[in-house]
């Protein structure tokens, strides 16, 4: 397994558009569901358990080999509201064009193909670390850390939070980091078997709520 492609791809610095994103932290914070660091905590570890967790294990999966275009379509069916949905699909895009030109392979190309205005990021980001050489579980890792470090790193901008108390809630959530990986990973090795349906289907419905209304807001800093 490539771990030096692993550090590359969970590196917020990688360009798949994902600065531009909060990960629902912006409207959070609107609402004053994040106010600090343990409100942060407490905001990430939600997400980690649930959009944290399908989108690991549908990484995981597409790593392993499994169809991009059934995943993609797990994917949607497990994105229920049109605002995610199409943020997944731009943030798809945008990993595409950067695993791409990073790691060429001829399945990046295949799905850049199937679904040309994105396929979902999760499973681009699945068959990037396949094309990298990184295994399913170093994908659900790459999946569960963007998960926790977007709304962390969204919030030091959002509400000026001390950048050391923003880490510092990242290192307590290690652990649990993981164990969502390697429940996804473990959900993957049962596509084979049981097919799509074996994936999580966590949902997070505050989160997918506040996501449409964020949407329609005039001014944001956040896409997401």
């Amino acid at each position: 397994m490539n771990r030096a492609a692993l550090l590359i791809l969970a590196d917020g610095r990688f360009p798949a558009g994902g600065h531009a994103h909060s990960g629902g932290a912006e409207p959070a914070v609107a609402a004053g569901r994040i106010t600090d660091a343990g409100t942060l905590e407490e905001f990430c570890r939600g997400r980690l358990h649930t959009a944290g967790l399908v989108a690991a294990a549908l990484a995981a999966a597409a790593a392993t080999g499994h169809d991009p275009l059934a995943l993609d379509r797990a994917a949607d069916a497990r994105t229920p509201v049109a605002a995610l949905r199409n943020t997944a699909r731009k943030l798809g895009r945008q990993m595409m064009r950067a695993a791409r030109a990073t790691w060429p392979s001829a399945e990046l190309d295949a799905l850049a193909a199937a679904l040309p205005r994105g396929a979902h990021q999760p499973v681009v980001l699945g068959v990037a670390a396949r094309s990298a050489g990184i295994g399913p579980l170093d994908a659900a890792y790459a999946a569960v850390y963007e998960t926790v470090s977007g709304p962390a790193t969204a919030t030091v901008r959002l509400l000026s939070l001390d950048p050391f108390d923003a880490t510092t809630v990242l290192a307590r959530l290690a652990p649990e980091l993981d164990r969502v990986a390697a429940a996804a990973t473990a959900s993957a090795r049962r596509v084979a078997e049981e097919g799509v349906d074996a994936l999580p289907a966590a949902s997070a419905p505050l989160l997918d709520i506040s996501a449409q209304q964020h949407a329609t807001r005039p001014a944001r800093l956040f896409a997401s």
